[in-house]
This record gives C-alpha cells, sequence and structure tokens, in this order.
C-alpha cells in the first residue's frame, strides 16, 4: 500500500479548525512540519500561540483523527512548539480587519489601552485616576477593565452596582461618582473571587464586553491591559487594530526594559504606542526630602528608545495607594496633590494628542451572534462563553 503525500496530508489538516480563531490550521499557518516514514508513521508539529495553550489537547485530537483517515498510515504523532513573535504579527495580519457591527462602538472616538511589561508598576491606580482626570476636563469616559483575572478597577473608581441589560439587551455600563462608565469581570463574581478559565474564554469575554456593552457616545474609552504580552494582548489588538497604548513603567532600568517588551509587541501587530508614563517617580518626606527609591530616568530612557513621548513622570505617593483603597481618585479628591497635579497634566496631554473627530473603529471580523448576553436583569453572572 503506498504512502500518503504531504499534499494530502495537509489536505486533511484542513479539517482542524481553531475553535477561537474559527480557521483551520493550515490557513493559520500553525502547521510547521509534517514528516512522512517509510513505516506509515505521520509526524505533525502543530505551533500554538503560547505554550500553556489551554486547548492543545483539542488540535492533538484533531489531528490524529483527520490524519488517521488517509490510507498506508500506520500511526499519527502530534508535537507542538510555539509561534515565534514574529509569526504571532504574521497571525494577526492573516486574521484580517474589517468593521465593527452597526451600533458596537460606533460613537467611540479614542480607544487607549493602558499597559506594562509586568505588574506591580501601578497601571490599574492609574488608569483609574486618569479616567476621572479625563472626565473632569469635560469628556465622556469609559473604562474596561481588561485584567480578568486581577480585576480591580470597580474598587478604585468606588463601583459596587450590578450592571443591568436594557430592551436591546445590551449590558449598561455601571457609572462611577466621577462620571466614568466601567466595565469588569469583578462585577459578575463574587467579591474576591477567583476567574479560573481558559484563553479562548478570556478572549470571547473582551468581544463582548466590547460588542455587547451600550458604551454610547465616549470622547474615550481606557483599557486597563493585564501585565506582559500574552493572549488579552494579542486580543486587543486584533479586536481593536486602531487601539493606542500608553506604556507604563517604574524608573528603574530593569522596569524599563521588560516594558520594552510590550511596546515590541504592539509595533508587530501594528498598535501605535502614544508616550511613557513613569510611575513611582520619587518619594518627598513631609520634611521635603526627595528619595529615588525605585532608580531615576527609567521612563525617559524607554521614551527615547521607542521614539515616543514621555507624558509625565508620578511621583511615589501614600496618597494615591490609600485613594485607590478606598475608590476616591485623587484625582479628584485632591487634583492639587503632587501625584493629582501629574496625573491630570497627564490626562490633558493624552487629550492633547487625540482627534476630536469620531473615527470609523475597526475591528477584525469576529463577532459571533452565539454569544450575544443572556444576562437577566441585575444578574451577576455571565452567560456562558
Amino acid at each position: 500500500m503506498s504512502l500518503p503525500t504531504e499534499e494530502q496530508v495537509r489536505e486533511k489538516l484542513t479539517a482542524v479548525i481553531d475553535p477561537e480563531l474559527r480557521r483551520n490550521i493550515v490557513e493559520l499557518g500553525m502547521v510547521r512540519s509534517i514528516e512522512i516514514k517509510d513505516d506509515g508513521q505521520i509526524n505533525v508539529t502543530v505551533s500554538l500561540t503560547t505554550p500553556g495553550c489551554p486547548i492543545r489537547s483539542h488540535f492533538q485530537d484533531a489531528v490524529v483523527k483527520q490524519v488517521s483517515q488517509l490510507d498506508g498510515v500506520s500511526g499519527v504523532g502530534v508535537g507542538f512548539d510555539v509561534l515565534s513573535e514574529d509569526e504571532k504579527a504574521g497571525l494577526m495580519q492573516t486574521l484580517g480587519r474589517g468593521k465593527l457591527p452597526q451600533g458596537a462602538l460606533a460613537q467611540v472616538k479614542n480607544v487607549i489601552g493602558i499597559a506594562s511589561g509586568k505588574g506591580g508598576v501601578g497601571k490599574s491606580t492609574l488608569t483609574a485616576n486618569l479616567a476621572a482626570a479625563i472626565a473632569a476636563e469635560g469628556h465622556s469616559v469609559g473604562v474596561l477593565d481588561c485584567d480578568v483575572y486581577g480585576y480591580s478597577i470597580p474598587r478604585m473608581l468606588g463601583v459596587d452596582l450590578k450592571p443591568e441589560v436594557n430592551a436591546e439587551r445590551k449590558i449598561l455600563p455601571p457609572v462611577a461618582e466621577s462620571g466614568v462608565r466601567t466595565m469588569s469581570m469583578g462585577y459578575f463574581v463574587n467579591d474576591n473571587a477567583a476567574v479560573v478559565w481558559r484563553g479562548a474564554m478570556l478572549h470571547k469575554a473582551l468581544q463582548q464586553f466590547l460588542e455587547d456593552v451600550a458604551w454610547g457616545e465616549l470622547d474615550y474609552l481606557l483599557l486597563d491591559l493585564p501585565p506582559g504580552t500574552g493572549d488579552v494582548a494579542m486580543s486587543m489588538a486584533q479586536l481593536l487594530p486602531q487601539a493606542k497604548i500608553a506604556i507604563v513603567t517604574t524608573p528603574q532600568p530593569a522596569a524599563q526594559s521588560v516594558a520594552a517588551r510590550s511596546a515590541e509587541m504592539a509595533g508587530k501587530v501594528d498598535v501605535e504606542v502614544m508616550g511613557v508614563i513613569e510611575n513611582m517617580a520619587g518619594f518627598t518626606t513631609p520634611g521635603g526630602e526627595t528619595f529615588s527609591i525605585f532608580g531615576e530616568g527609567g521612563g525617559e530612557m524607554l521614551a527615547n528608545e521607542l521614539g515616543v513621548p514621555l507624558l509625565g513622570d508620578v511621583p511615589l505617593s501614600e496618597e494615591l495607594r490609600e485613594h485607590a483603597d478606598t475608590g476616591n481618585p485623587l484625582t479628584i479628591d485632591q487634583p492639587d496633590s503632587p501625584a493629582g497635579e501629574a496625573i491630570r497634566g497627564i490626562a490633558r496631554k493624552i487629550i492633547a494628542n487625540t482627534p476630536r473627530e469620531l473615527p470609523m473603529i475597526q475591528t477584525a471580523q469576529t463577532a459571533t451572534p452565539e454569544i450575544a448576553p443572556k444576562l437577566g436583569k441585575n444578574a451577576r453572572e455571565l452567560p456562558v462563553l
């Protein structure tokens, strides 16, 4: 009995569909290699987007099932590796970019992601305070808490409301006292409950928060992104390729070098970096003495490396932390404090460097009607994704 050809194996692999991206692994360029041995053993290597891909077993079972159907096959082996950053960027291009469905984010002028290379740099605190500061300048603002595992925006903006659903079955974002509209996984789980979700579910949750929330007219939608360059960052680039990002870092060079990875990821998926924010820039004692606890110059070094503006330096402030913990943004309660004033200055720079007119927001053609929200009024649970 003759052995199958590589073309025949590849043809069979077109029936293996990525359940998240809804395209076959051949089209997506995820088939790294096909090895056909003389004894009929076929070995296929599939490239994943992340090393710990939660749907790895799906690919393994589907590849074995499809290739085993060919005549002359005595066994099927499936191996895995990980796409390089350049290959991930190529994958994003393959996915293509289309228009959002009518009404979804159609009235949002600017989408800005607040990103960081690692956790612990105060990214969420800055997001909440920037949103409040931009709103205080007379602009309509929304915040989407994209950190599904480490959600904190509801607490930092002092929101403890249950989202409702309107007659069009759109989720209504709870509004903070500052006037900022918000959406977060924190509204759909019990207090401090852990979210244990797979990568595909994260993507669909973000998609639903963007497309099935009645954001209405917004001058700015800020995205509090999780640290790093993982699945959520890729989903943002896919769903909102016209978004810009501001990168938060602390002053020490080590943090600056880690933050540069977020900028590198943004460049590979054609997301514009609008600037750098340096947090914890220095601590001033009540006596007026200043200490550079986390070093100096990291923000400026990163901005120079990337060729983008340094949007501002925010001093290390106990007041900033305390107000975030109590849900009372410092930029509203004490706008003239050193940290409050610094963040307000950054907010004004963001406003000065973003369009006033309504753009055509673009996104990948990934909308799926089956994930339309099935929330009841005042429900605290997300639909099954």
